[in-house]
């Protein structure tokens, strides 16, 4: 099994896909002079909604395990992580990511997930520790995923998803990352345009309800290089 993993997209997407921001599901990625783009308005994951962790946008996502459909090849590309059969333990290993780009956090952060199902549910786990900064020229920022439950944060479920998502030790989850990875933006500032009848963490923000996207992220981020070292 290799230990390390490397994208450059100078030949596609290489499994990589973003979210499309009209509910529609998966959709591809930008692929500029080799680089993977992922552009604002993005998707607002409302499933971990209070009592979960709380909202996100999902920039750049990566499935780590399993064969890919037909349809997801056509999105993203073959992936070439699983191709190469790339472990998914992913205690102590080392991710670095070259970006770039132009954005308006509003108080959100890019940071790591990290997503495994393990016993019924999938469980994720946020590296808040460790966030990512993005810049208007190229830099590289190294990740460690050490088992330093400081460094994480939780998704767990909002109150109608608990089915799906909860919460697994941090050991389990990053034992066996058998989902996907992902970089997101996140917490996020969801506020209603206007009065709600009712709590609005039970409903969906932008579903069932307008918001003020003003107090969201927006603007881009380039990727063109993408390094996983195994420990």
């Amino acid at each position: 099994m290799p230990d390390a993993y490397h994208e450059t997209f100078e030949n596609g997407p290489g499994g990589w896909y973003a979210w499309d921001s009209n509910y529609a599901g998966d959709k591809p990625l930008e692929i500029v002079d080799g680089s993977a783009v992922s552009r604002s308005p993005w998707w607002i994951d409302y499933n971990h909604a209070p009592p979960g962790a709380g909202y996100m946008h999902l920039l750049f996502m990566l499935d780590t395990l399993g064969r890919p459909t037909e349809r997801k090849i056509e999105i993203a590309g073959h992936n070439n992580f699983v191709r190469q059969g790339h472990s998914t333990n992913f205690v102590d290993a080392e991710l670095t990511f070259r970006l770039k780009g132009e954005l308006v956090l509003h108080d959100a952060q890019l940071v790591l997930l990290c997503q495994g199902v393990h016993d019924g549910l999938c469980s994720g786990w946020l590296l808040t520790g460790q966030p990512i900064t993005v810049t208007d020229d190229w830099t590289e920022s190294t990740l460690n995923t050490r088992l330093d439950s400081d460094q994480w944060t939780s998704l767990d479920s909002r109150h109608d998803r608990t089915e799906c998502y909860g919460t697994r030790p941090l050991e389990t989850v990053l034992s066996d990352v058998n989902t996907n990875i992902l970089l997101v933006l996140f917490p996020l500032d969801i506020a209603p345009m206007g009065p709600l009848d009712g709590d609005p963490h039970r409903l969906r923000p932008d579903v069932d309800y307008p918001i003020w996207r003003h107090r969201l992220p927006e603007g881009y981020v380039a990727m063109d290089e993408a390094r996983i070292s195994f420990s």
